[in-house]
């Protein structure tokens, strides 16, 4: 059994090599045939089949040099399905795709490996700057090494818990310099909505400054005793707040539950003696998170502005998404991995590092979530990383703990594992899910597909390559995590950011600080991309 990346071995498939051309596995794509990528048969209720296609057209030989990089011998995952075929890459971009490809500085031979679009996390908390009170929490350094070395390409930061909170121009400009020189990967930026930032044109003020989407908190967040910590919103500025949004045409991010009914149960709890992390589930109960789903819908019918719901706990709370959308309201949601392979029973045992909001739920809920994953319903993937120091987790009371689960460095290999090995997915939905969809949604759109002209951004995957997670294989700055001790069953083995290799399973994660900041301009205009998450009248949402 392994003990860690730094354990495994995986040369022959990784490294760079001279150009040659081997057959890949064959595989059956028809419905309910074996695929060589999952080992077993496809559920008949999948909305989308694992298709593989025949290669593509062989390109003439180029001149040396012509390409910067060939990616040669990979299963490719395409928007219309994987195909074994080579990838070419210039100027940071893809520039050809098809079989022997020649004219390249460097050849990486993928053979035996999926070569995934790099992900997109959309739901992701760094903690710098500290403002002297979170300066030993994650910062840009660990934060983007740890997406690097799982796959992940871009992230969305969120506008909280770093200090001060990102709610006007000033503290957007605060956290690009903060950032500067210091990311291992794209960043890309949320704004918050909060009940003082309505004033002035500060939503304004933050799409003009790039930000992708904005973030609000239906449930109590913040520290009121520290100056510039975030706030949660109160029924009125979250509407007054979608209003103004709604003239951006960008996002707005929900957290979705019910502050009044979550606060008032869990100080009845700790007034009872209740210490538990049973205990704090039940503080929050799916009908808190299923209202104000609700509640986030009807405003956002009103008012017109684009929501996402995030990190969705419960299959009800999906099927009210699911309901809006076939009225042709403008809502998208997401999940996270800690939803999908946790469960309440196991939470004590697993410890504070498994506390969050919305809580980890029942196995019937969790069963209940696949089952809107698989069917298109949730509409991407997220980590919902919120780091904190081992301190705040070392808690008896998982009432005074820091609620959140450092999760982004296992985003593709937890979700490839639970998702394609041992529940059939397609490798196109499987995409979808961690790249195409956050991509549309946010306006991303030199990234989250394996096409030309886009940012060549890729993950590299072993299939069925099992590992135990160990505290020493975190690039986190505080290394805890709820998934240490976890036997996960695939895991990326290189990670390449704009043509870049970022990390290696060999040489690890480039010293090199290559990534950028993305910043998207007003959305008055639905674009093309989007229409692949445009409302349906369809109760199912096909990736």
């Amino acid at each position: 059994m392994e003990k860690g990346p730094g354990k495994y071995q995986s040369k022959t498939a990784t490294t760079d090599s001279p150009q040659k051309k081997k057959s890949g596995p064959t595989t059956k794509n028809a419905a309910g045939k074996t695929s060589s990528i999952t080992g077993q048969k496809s559920p008949d209720s999948f909305t989308e089949k694992s298709k593989i296609q025949d290669p593509l057209p062989e390109k003439k030989p180029a001149k040396n040099g012509d390409y910067d990089l060939i990616i040669s011998n990979g299963l490719v995952i395409l928007d219309s399905g994987e195909v074994h075929t080579d990838i070419a890459v210039k100027n940071g971009k893809i520039a050809a795709i098809g079989v022997a490809l020649q004219g390249a500085k460097q050849v990486i031979d993928a053979k035996g490996l999926i070569v995934s679009p790099g992900m997109i996390d959309a739901h992701v908390h760094f903690n710098e700057p500290g403002g002297g009170i979170r300066d030993d929490w994650e910062g840009y350094v660990t934060g983007t090494r740890a997406c690097a070395r799982g796959g992940v390409t871009t992230i969305i930061e969120m506008p909280l818990n770093q200090l001060p909170a990102t709610v006007d121009k000033k503290t957007l400009d605060i956290k690009y310099a903060a950032g500067k020189n210091k990311l291992a990967i794209d960043v890309a930026s949320h704004g918050g909505l909060v009940p003082t930032n309505l004033q002035h044109d500060e939503i304004k003020q933050l799409s003009d400054g790039g930000v992708v989407g904005y973030k609000c908190f239906m449930a109590t967040v913040g520290d009121r005793s520290i100056k510039g910590d975030f706030q949660n919103v109160d029924d009125y500025s979250l509407y007054e707040g979608m209003k103004q949004i709604a003239k951006t045409g960008k996002i707005l991010m929900i957290h979705a539950e019910n502050a009044a009914i979550t606060d008032e149960l869990g100080k009845i709890a700790q007034a009872s003696g209740e210490k538990t992390l049973k205990a704090y589930v039940a503080t929050r109960p799916v009908f808190t998170e299923v209202e104000a789903v609700r509640r986030a819908i009807l405003f956002a019918s009103i008012t017109g502005c684009p929501i996402n719901i995030c990190h969705m706990s419960s299959p009800e709370g999906v099927d009210e998404v699911v309901k809006a959308r076939a009225k042709g309201i403008n809502v998208t949601c997401e999940t996270c991995n800690q939803y999908l392979v946790m469960v309440t029973d196991e939470l004590d045992e697993i410890g504070a590092t498994a506390k969050c909001s919305p809580p980890i739920r029942d196995k019937a809920a969790q069963d209940g979530l696949w089952k809107h994953v698989l069917a298109g319903n949730i509409h991407f993937i997220t980590s919902d990383h919120s780091p904190c120091p081992a301190l705040l987790k070392d808690k008896d009371n998982a009432f005074e703990a820091w609620g959140g689960i450092a999760g982004v460095q296992n985003d593709i290999d937890i979700f490839f594992d639970e998702s394609v090995q041992k529940r059939g997915m397609s490798l196109k939905q499987f995409a979808h899910l961690t790249a195409a969809n956050p991509a549309d949604r946010f306006a991303l759109h030199s990234k989250g597909r394996i096409a030309v002209g886009k940012d060549a951004d890729f993950a590299f995957i072993k299939p069925h390559c099992s590992y135990v997670l160990t505290a020493e294989d975190l690039e986190y700055r505080n290394k805890i995590s709820a998934y240490v001790g976890r036997k996960i069953g695939a895991r990326v083995v290189r990670t390449i950011l704009r043509g870049t290799t970022v990390y290696s399973q060999e040489s690890g994660v480039n010293q090199d600080f290559t990534g950028q900041y993305i910043k998207v301009a007003n959305r008055l205009n639905q674009t093309p991309g989007e229409a692949c998450l445009a409302p349906t009248s369809s109760n199912a949402q096909t990736s």
